[in-house]
């Protein structure tokens, strides 16, 4: 495990919320999000992880009626959005690390945060989704879909996707069944995985 549980994103949180975090409604992405909160009820929990600084994928959350939690290891990050959001609960903390809140969830969703992650902790951190998984529940995450390596374009560490075939694996082996795989307006590949 690193020293930086915000794997270099705390050093460039200002970069992050000015470029990515400054529009609520617009940014890759958020079309695929919006469709898949509409498969969750208004009201239902869903779990934010590596949340940043809220926006957009949160706002997307919270316009869906959903009850959002958020979690990321950015002080900064988390401190933005706490001022966006203040009526969502959100945690400073590592996703190695966190209790998730200490309870079950109707969804859970890790826009480009598991390939930031080492594979152990990738497989780890799946495993522990579907822990917090009610019966029904819904995990989304993004990965490129072949397996490779290459420097985070932000804070150019290394990043690492298991390719499709390593995460449809894990997600059967942690009690998950893939519901779909999708590719958003910017290349970026969706797992959508339910828990039976």
């Amino acid at each position: 495990m690193t020293s930086d549980p915000s794997n270099g994103y705390e050093a460039i949180a200002a970069e992050f919320i000015a470029d990515r975090g400054a529009r609520p409604d617009v940014g890759v992405g958020v079309r695929t999000v919006r469709e898949w909160a509409r498969a969750l009820r208004a009201g239902s929990a869903v779990l934010d992880l590596g949340c940043g600084p809220g926006y957009p994928i949160a706002s997307v959350l919270v316009e869906a009626g959903l009850d959002v939690y958020g979690v990321d290891a950015s002080p900064t990050m988390v401190e933005q959005f706490r001022a966006r959001f203040p009526a969502v609960p959100v945690e400073c903390d590592g996703v190695e690390t966190s209790d998730f809140f200490g309870r079950g969830f109707d969804g859970v969703i890790a826009w480009g945060l598991l390939f930031l992650l080492s594979p152990t902790v990738q497989v780890d951190v799946i495993e522990r989704v579907a822990g917090v998984l009610v019966r029904g529940g819904r995990f989304l995450f993004t990965a490129p879909l072949q397996a490779c390596e290459w420097s985070d374009v932000m804070t150019l560490r290394r990043s690492e996707s298991l390719g499709a075939e390593a995460y449809r694996r894990h997600l059967v082996a942690a009690g998950l069944q893939l519901d779909r795989e999708a590719e958003d307006e910017g290349g970026n590949h969706y797992y959508m995985a339910v828990k039976p």
